[in-house]
Parts: C-alpha cells; sequence; structure tokens
C-alpha cells in the first residue's frame, strides 16, 4: 500500500486530498477547489485604477523601493475573470490511471469536473447521496456566480491568460505571488478556468450514489462503505475491506452533531489500517504537549471501552458551538436594533441551517420586525432538500420528521413569509420586498463572488451594519477591495474536526493496528504511548509505503467442497497438511474464493504424487534406496568459485544408473523403469508433495 498526500487542505472550504494505492489500483480521495484562492481577483464591478505596473519600468531605484515597501491597494488585485486553483500536483497526475474516486464532503466534489472533463478519465466515483446533490447544487450555484465575471469581461480566447504573465514581476506584492505560485513556487499549473453547467452534469452522470453504510464492490477487490463523520449533511468516513485486509479513512469529523448525523466510530473499530486525515487542529491555536497520553487502562476492558467511548461523546463541544451559534444571532439582533443590516457569507450548509432557526427563532420572541432574505440561486432547492434526507441527520431531527415536523425550522418560516428566498439580488420581487434593516445569507464566502459584493459595497460604511465571516477568510487581502471599512466585523470560528486532546482517546477506542498520521498532527501531540502495533507519519507531496500487515490473504472455500478434500500431513510442518484439487479461484466481494471444478487425485493411495518440494540430501537418499536394495555412492562437484553444484548419486546395483540433486531440482536417468520407480518413491518418502 502506498499513500500520497497531495494537500493537507485549509480548513472546512478546503479539505485535504489524497492518493491511495491498494491492492493494485489507485484511489483519489476528495478532489477539492482553494476558493480562497480567489481573493487575488478584484471584484466586479473593477472600481480601481488601472494597473501601475506599466509605469514602474521609468520610476528611478527609490520610487521602485517606495512602490515594493508600501501598503496593498486594490489596485494590486487582479482585474480579469478568476481562473480556481485546484489541487496542487493533481494536474500532473495521468487521471486515466486513477481508478476509484472516493468524496468525503459536499466541499470534495468541487473540483471534479476538472477530472472528468478530461478524455482519459475512466474512474468509478462513489460519494453519499447527500453528498451528491448538496455538492452539485454547490458548483451550480459557483457557475451561476461566475456568470456575472463572464459578462463584465467577455469570453477570454487565450488558454494562458494575461494576469498570470504579470505576477511573476518584482513589484507584485508577496502576498499575491504566495497565493498564485505557492510556498515552493510550483502552483502555477494548479489554476484552471471554471467548467460549465455541461461539465457539472457530465460529471454527475459518473457518480455512482452510495446509502448510509451502504457496501459497494469495485471490481470484485474492494468493497467500501460510506459512515456518518458528523462534519455535515452527507459527510463521511470511509471504510475499504479488502484481501489483504481492512482500512479505514478517517477524515474531519465531529463526535456530537445538531443537524447532522453524528461521527459513527463504531463502525471503524479493529481495522487494520487507519488513515487519520483531520487537518482541522491546524486552524486553531490548540497545542497538546506530553501531557496528553494513552488513556488509563482498567483491569475491565468491556468497562474500560465503554467509558471511553462515553467520554468521545460528551455534550460540551456540542453546546460550545450552540453558544457560537446564539452570539451570532444576539450580535445580529443589536445591529437591527441599532438600524443596521446584518450580512452573513457563511458557506457551510449545516451552519447555515442552524442560524436561519435560531434567527427567525429568536426576532418572533421580540418585538423587532427584521426580514431574513437568503439570495443564492439554488437556495430553495437546497433549503427543500435537507428536509428529505432523515438517514444522515443527527436523532433530534430524525424524531422530528418521524412525529410529522420539518427536521428543520426554516420550513414553517419560509411558509409564513419570515424568510424569504430569492435567486439574485437583482430579482424583481426582491427590490419590491426589500427593505432595511434586514439579516442577508448570501454568498460568497471569498467576497468575490455572488451578492456578498454588492451588498458589502452598499453597507461598508455603515458603523451600525454587521458582516460576518467565516473563519480561514484572510481579513487583510479579504476586505481589501472594501476598505475603508466601517461595519463591525464578526469573524466565526466553529469546530471542524476532532479536537487533539481527544485523538488518543478515538485511537484507544478504535484500536487499529497500524495508524497513519500527518507529520503536522504528529508534531502537536505525543502518541508514542498508544497501544498499536506502529504509528506512521505521511508528509504532504511525499509518498509513504506501508508494509502489509498479513503476507498471505484469507481464502474462502465452501463447506460442501471442503469436506471432499483429501488432506496428506506435511512432514517437515508440524500440524500442516496439503490438498491437490483442481479448482477457480476467484476475487468476490473482496476476499478469494475458491469455487468449483473439484478434480482429486486418486484417494486409494496408489496415485503417485506429482508435485514435491524441497532439497533432496544425497546421504539420506542413499540409505533410503539401500533399504529397498538398491546400492549406490555419492559424487560432489564444485563450480568455479569452489562453492558446491551438484550432487551426483552413482547406483550400481541391481543395475546401473545415476540421480542428479541440485537446488533446482532433482534428476533420474536409468535404463530400468523398475529401478526409476523405486528411486521416484525413495524420493517420496524423504520430501513433501502432493
Amino acid at each position: 500500500m502506498k499513500l500520497t498526500c497531495l494537500s493537507k487542505g485549509d480548513g472546512f472550504q478546503y479539505p485535504p486530498c489524497h492518493i491511495l494505492n491498494l491492492c493494485g489500483f489507485r484511489i483519489l480521495i476528495d478532489c477539492p477547489l482553494d476558493l480562497l484562492a480567489i481573493t487575488i481577483f478584484s471584484p466586479v464591478p473593477c472600481d480601481v485604477e488601472a494597473s501601475e505596473y506599466s509605469s514602474l519600468d521609468a520610476q528611478n531605484p527609490v520610487q521602485k523601493k517606495q512602490k515594493l515597501e508600501r501598503e496593498m491597494t486594490p489596485a494590486d488585485l487582479v482585474c480579469a475573470e478568476p481562473w480556481y486553483k485546484t489541487v496542487k500536483a493533481l494536474h500532473l497526475w495521468e487521471v486515466s490511471l486513477i481508478d476509484v474516486v472516493l468524496i468525503s464532503n459536499p466541499m470534495g466534489v468541487l473540483g471534479l469536473p476538472f477530472l472528468t472533463q478530461n478524455p482519459g478519465f475512466c474512474a468509478k466515483i462513489y460519494m453519499t447521496e447527500a453528498t451528491a446533490k448538496i455538492g452539485q447544487l454547490m458548483m451550480e450555484d459557483l457557475v451561476s456566480m461566475h456568470m456575472e465575471f463572464r459578462g463584465f469581461y467577455g469570453p477570454e480566447d487565450s488558454s494562458f491568460p494575461g494576469w498570470m504573465k504579470n505576477l511573476d514581476r518584482e513589484e507584485v506584492p508577496a502576498l499575491l505571488k504566495k497565493v498564485v505560485f505557492g510556498e515552493s513556487g510550483d502552483d502555477l499549473g494548479s489554476w484552471m478556468r471554471l467548467y460549465s453547467l455541461d461539465d457539472i452534469k457530465s460529471c454527475m452522470k459518473k457518480v455512482q450514489a452510495v446509502n448510509y453504510a451502504e457496501e459497494v464492490c469495485y471490481n470484485g477487490t474492494l468493497v467500501m462503505k460510506a459512515l456518518s463523520s458528523g462534519l455535515d449533511i452527507g459527510a463521511c468516513n470511509w471504510l475499504i475491506n479488502g484481501p489483504h485486509g481492512s482500512l479505514s479513512y478517517v477524515s474531519d469529523s465531529i463526535f456530537v452533531s445538531h443537524h447532522a448525523k453524528s461521527f459513527d466510530f463504531h463502525g471503524l473499530k479493529g481495522n487494520d489500517v487507519m488513515i487519520y486525515s483531520d487537518f482541522s487542529c491546524l486552524q486553531s491555536t490548540e497545542l497538546t504537549e506530553n501531557g496528553c497520553n494513552s488513556p488509563d487502562t482498567a483491569t475491565n476492558s468491556e468497562k474500560k471501552d465503554e467509558n471511553l467511548a462515553a467520554s468521545l461523546l460528551d455534550t460540551e463541544e456540542s453546546l460550545e458551538e450552540l453558544e457560537k451559534l446564539a452570539f451570532v444571532c444576539s450580535c445580529a439582533a443589536e445591529s437591527a436594533d441599532a438600524g443596521g443590516s446584518t450580512l452573513i457569507t457563511i458557506t457551510q450548509i449545516g451552519i447555515v441551517l442552524q442560524l436561519l432557526e435560531l434567527m427567525s427563532n429568536s426576532l418572533e420572541s421580540s418585538s423587532l420586525k427584521v426580514p431574513i432574505f437568503v439570495i443564492s440561486s439554488v437556495a430553495e432547492e437546497l433549503l427543500a432538500y435537507t428536509n428529505t434526507i432523515p438517514e444522515w441527520l443527527c436523532k433530534q431531527r430524525q424524531e422530528k420528521l418521524i412525529s410529522g415536523e420539518p427536521s428543520f425550522g426554516h420550513l414553517k418560516f419560509i411558509k409564513d413569509k419570515k424568510i424569504h428566498l430569492f435567486p439574485a439580488i437583482h430579482s424583481p420581487n426582491l427590490i419590491t420586498s426589500w427593505q432595511e434593516p434586514c439579516i442577508v445569507f448570501a454568498p460568497h464566502s471569498s467576497l468575490r463572488l455572488g451578492p456578498s459584493v454588492q451588498l458589502l459595497q452598499r453597507w461598508r460604511g455603515d458603523p451600525k451594519s454587521l458582516l460576518v465571516l467565516e473563519d480561514g477568510l484572510s481579513s487583510g487581502l479579504g476586505l481589501l477591495p472594501f476598505r475603508p471599512i466601517a461595519m463591525k466585523i464578526l469573524q466565526c470560528s466553529f469546530l471542524s474536526g476532532i479536537r487533539l486532546q481527544k485523538l488518543p482517546t478515538l485511537l484507544s477506542v478504535l484500536q487499529p493496528k497500524r495508524v497513519l498520521v500527518p507529520d503536522v498532527v504528529n508534531q502537536r501531540i505525543n502518541l508514542t504511548e498508544i497501544k498499536t502495533n506502529s504509528i506512521l507519519k505521511y508528509s504532504e507531496n511525499k509518498t509513504l509505503r506501508v508494509p502489509r500487515i498479513t503476507a498471505n490473504p484469507d481464502v474462502e472455500i465452501m463447506a460442501e467442497l471442503a469436506s471432499k478434500l483429501s488432506w496428506r500431513k506435511l512432514r517437515q510442518r508440524e500440524n500442516f497438511g496439503i490438498a491437490r484439487l483442481k479448482g477457480e479461484l476467484l476475487m468476490k466481494d473482496g476476499k478469494y474464493r475458491l469455487v468449483s471444478g473439484l478434480e482429486q487425485e486418486e484417494s486409494s493411495g496408489k496415485a503417485r504424487p506429482l508435485r514435491h518440494w524441497g532439497s533432496v540430501a544425497p546421504e539420506t537418499l542413499v540409505d533410503a534406496l539401500l533399504k529397498m536394495g538398491i546400492t549406490g555412492s555419492v559424487e560432489h562437484s564444485t563450480g568455479e568459485d569452489g562453492s558446491e553444484d551438484n550432487r551426483i548419486i552413482h547406483v550400481t546395483n541391481p543395475s546401473s544408473g545415476l540421480i542428479e540433486t541440485s537446488e533446482m531440482g532433482t534428476t533420474i536417468i536409468t535404463d530400468d523403469e523398475n529401478i526409476a520407480s523405486q528411486i521416484f518413491q525413495a524420493i517420496d518418502g524423504i520430501l513433501d508433495g502432493i
């Protein structure tokens, strides 16, 4: 097995990406887009002056130095139709060699059309039904928002845009260069022009959507199953079973969720290999040192496992998340009470659903009459869909559906016209319904696409208004086109993965034989006391070779077939038997199976064995022949380097013959068939064979 980490990602909006080589198949896990990279582009309309690069050559060295040392301004941003940054180094892989694509959450779908539009792509794509639907809607919304750029700048014929040529100049700010070229300077090939709606449709036709915990088999060899990760609706971890053992892929996960089905870690217990791919700790200041050791071992192992599992499911984290959501709602209410509007650009579906519910309830119980607008081309379809997938919702919301209530409260508020849905900011109905102050949910979190751009330009000078940002956006680069900004800014950091202090407990509960952990995670926590066979560290853009846990895979044989086998005990190995048959070895559902066509040798003992193994000691064979009345002598020959080569036994009585033994085999030479048969019987009595 080999694992290559193509990208460690950058939080919820840009999940990690891996290539896994398993049983001879290449598996791509997630194919995201780095959507925050488009902050290098200026939003439209581009209201900054033309680029000053053309006049730099005429400047003297002092002026040029001052230019390089100044702070960035909106004029430094790229005024052009945006291109989108895919996973680093993915464009260097031959897509025809990818056999399987596994998607763990909707954000991991966004870069998939770039692969599927390649004529050489022929891989099988698996994702949960919810991820497929939500991911498709997110891609369609992205294309819809991007069309504003295309309408502003017009079609671009060049396969290499002009803005790329200008960004390698000395006077370009270092921050822009870092985003475009990457830290190592080789990310330029990762930028691509956005796909179309037709590309999305073609991509989704290649997807096989799976239900919760549904097993799917690829090529009869790999059996894969999606189990909830708790991160968001439809997000999952993957369990893969093959002929050489089991493997679990653990992505960003949340143990207890108030909207999505919680992390199903019980289904990942006891696997041979566990790939830990939760990089969310890198987005926080959390640091766990040597004090976080393996959990205390108890004499009652069953009780200990129950206690450990229960400790993972404590509600402290989920209550903290609810407090954050309540705080956002209170800040929005304060702004509205002061006469200011609130713009929420969060894209995480579960967070948006909970905020809609909490804000509506809060406003209903107060005297404030503030409308809530959701502006998105897919808002209506997306919000309706979230009430149709109970298998991916938390227990409390499942119970609501069973009792006849909507799983999320937004349906009631939409019906009561307290939440208003509009496909675009220029929708005629929105213009007639518009009133301020208001609360608006509008993509995109990059602040470069969609209605959030126009609304931010409208309210940026209002100190009573509030902007709610998702953590991960660089406020310096993200807000650059809108400065000076007088709005209040609330940047939210929501739980997006496993907290480090829970990782040792999780490993103790799951008990994998071998754990693969990112080196950057391993630097933050001490895992040396975890009871597992080995912990291996992997790094970004490097391939890790993982030895097999079991060298010899198991073979399943039907009981009826096994009962007909005639077993022969081995002389050279105790408690081992061997039987000979002619059958068909198949691979089915990830296991070797022996199925049909039994043709045994006769079990009477008269049929001679046809296969032997091992080497014959000449002296032992001479003694065995002597007991049968055959005499002979041993001659040793040496090779050119002085080592012993062949050993020859000269048979002299009752007739002449020659027996030549070597590491490659044993040869009998004689004109007397009876003598040849007796020599063979003597060899058969010495060696194991069937």
